[in-house]
């Protein structure tokens, strides 16, 4: 038996220092959480991402009584870019959360759900999708989506490409 390490590296930045490229999906995330249906757990996310086509789209976190047929803010975001620019690859994704009423000061970071179809976009596009996760104290930036899940479950899991 052999043992194998994991590591990536991400950035930290305070959210005044960010990079201005960063701005506009920041801001479009912060107003995607208000709109967020969060009635059980009170905490609402909101997520941005940009394709590249140039275009932005959000999203922001559904929860139902039935609570796995809810969906999260990523998912939202990432499924409603795929649905409207079908051929346009997500490569930025802005996620922020609220609880009591006031962003976090940490950031949060996506689930395994999330991290799943974040990958699996990144592997259909054929391109990495750089995540800035936000928190009003900090941010995380992470280059791509497979730094948040190595060893992921893919096509090539099934015998495709």
């Amino acid at each position: 038996m052999s043992l194998s390490q994991v590591t990536f590296t991400y950035e930290k930045f305070s959210p005044e220092s960010l990079p201005q490229e960063w701005s506009a999906l920041v801001s479009a995330a912060k107003d995607a959480a208000e709109h967020a249906y969060s009635p059980y757990s009170r905490f609402s996310v909101g997520a941005a991402v940009l394709t590249d086509g140039g275009h932005v789209e959000i999203g922001s976190n559904q929860e139902n009584a039935a609570y796995p047929s809810g969906l999260c803010a990523e998912r939202v975001a990432v499924f409603h870019a795929n649905a409207k620019h079908s051929a346009e690859a997500v490569t930025k994704l802005v996620i922020v959360a609220k609880s009591g009423g006031v962003f976090t000061d940490s950031p949060i970071t996506p689930c395994g759900s999330c991290r799943q179809v974040l990958c699996e976009t990144e592997q259909r596009f054929g391109a990495k999708m750089q995540i800035l996760m936000y928190g009003s104290r900090e941010c995380y930036l992470v280059e791509s989506a497979s730094c948040l899940l190595p060893l992921s479950f893919g096509s090539e899991s099934l015998g495709g490409k």
